[in-house]
């Protein structure tokens, strides 16, 4: 029998285990060392320990989690904001301008209004706290007598020709597309007489979007029949309930010689149904009686109110679980003002007449409570 000689590319060197020894090497490492005094390679290392049985390898795995874990935790603070991009940011919107990401173009006929000088805040605020006046106050609001601050129809016909835009804004206003029509002329233009806070909503890309804002005293808007803002008419936007914001705010926007963040307020639903919203007028200086749903057509002149300008308190916004909050229709709070909603006023206007007797003429600005729906939030 011939003997080959062996070829290049196998080692000629001897065996590196007893020959009585498995053909494959061992799948992972031996709980104890091996037994046979194999012979090892030459100048080969000799047994090794485990990996894991190494401490300086442990000490240095161990060094690098902790320091991973450390940078994330960095990371995900962000700038120190308390929360996500948008924490601590509110967005100033003087009351003549568009915004950003408008749904419509401007259907406000005026934005004119002086602001109102609030009466001081009871208790004490934080820095995460509004001052809260409800929606049914006398005076909250203004506008000119006859003259409606918004121009409805043209507000439906916009919306009516873009259907996305359309169906975007029923999903903050939480109502069906084909009823945001009717939902609009559900509305009372009116304008704000002091700064107030709210959470805006722009439209891009074929949705909603929603930022904090500070619309300016004179902004025109439409309200519900709670008294809270809910459209802006300079831009179409729908509006809902501001948002608790965590840190130090960071304001970015327009800005206007008598802002004044202290001086800042959000509008809390009135308990009942507002039937008549008692306005000024101060071009004409005097007080107006205007009914729910109206453009102003039916405004009456009224007597001045017993407390004209509105009563505030401190008011801590939340944050909801939902995009939207609730629907103007349910929404209710606890009163936050020591002034009942409905006074009949005790001092007339000596610089104008009475009003004449007419029908339907009054200045209670809400109908009897109706039936109390379950609170919202706290605010």
């Amino acid at each position: 029998m011939s003997v080959e000689p062996p070829s290049s590319d196998r080692p000629t060197g001897p065996p590196s285990g007893p020959l009585s020894g498995p053909s494959q090497p061992p799948s992972g490492p031996p709980s104890q060392p091996p037994s046979g005094g194999g012979t090892p390679e030459p100048g080969g290392p000799g047994p090794r320990r485990p990996w894991w049985r190494s401490a300086p390898r442990i000490a240095a795995i161990t060094a690098v989690v902790v320091a991973a874990v450390v940078l994330a935790v960095v990371l995900s603070r962000g700038d120190g904001d308390g929360g996500t991009g948008q924490s601590g940011e509110v967005f100033l919107q003087a009351a003549d301008k568009p915004g950003p990401d408008p749904f419509t173009d401007s259907t406000a006929n005026d934005s004119s209004a002086p602001p109102a000088t609030p009466s001081p805040p009871t208790g004490s605020t934080s820095s995460n706290e509004l001052r809260g006046v409800d929606g049914g106050a006398p005076g909250l609001y203004g506008g000119t007598r006859n003259t409606s601050a918004c121009d409805v129809e043209k507000q439906v016909d916009h919306l009516r020709s873009a259907p996305d835009k359309n169906k975007a804004f029923a999903s903050v206003a939480r109502v069906d597309a084909a009823d945001v029509p009717a939902y609009l002329r559900s509305l009372t233009p009116v304008q704000l007489r002091l700064d107030t806070r709210v959470t805006n909503h722009g439209y891009v890309d074929g949705a909603a979007t929603s930022y904090q804002a500070v619309l300016q005293a004179g902004t025109a808007v439409l309200v519900d029949d709670r008294g809270e803002p809910r459209v802006r008419c300079a831009c179409g936007n729908p509006l809902t309930q501001p948002v608790a914001q965590q840190g130090t705010l960071k304001r970015t926007g327009d800005s206007w010689p008598s802002y004044r963040s202290s001086d800042v307020v959000v509008v809390t639903p009135s308990q009942t149904i507002i039937n008549v919203f008692v306005i000024y007028d101060a071009a004409g200086d005097e007080w107006v009686a205007r009914h729910r749903r109206d453009d102003g057509d039916k405004d009456r002149r009224t007597h001045r109110p017993a407390k004209p300008t509105p009563s505030v308190s401190a008011s801590t916004p939340t944050t909801p679980t939902t995009a939207e909050t609730s629907t103007p229709e349910t929404a209710t709070s606890e009163p936050t003002t020591s002034e009942p909603p409905t006074t009949e006023p005790e001092t007339p206007d000596t610089s104008t007449p009475p009003p004449p007797p007419e029908e339907d003429t009054t200045t209670t600005s809400q109908s009897a409570p109706t039936e109390a729906a379950p609170p919202s939030p706290e605010l």
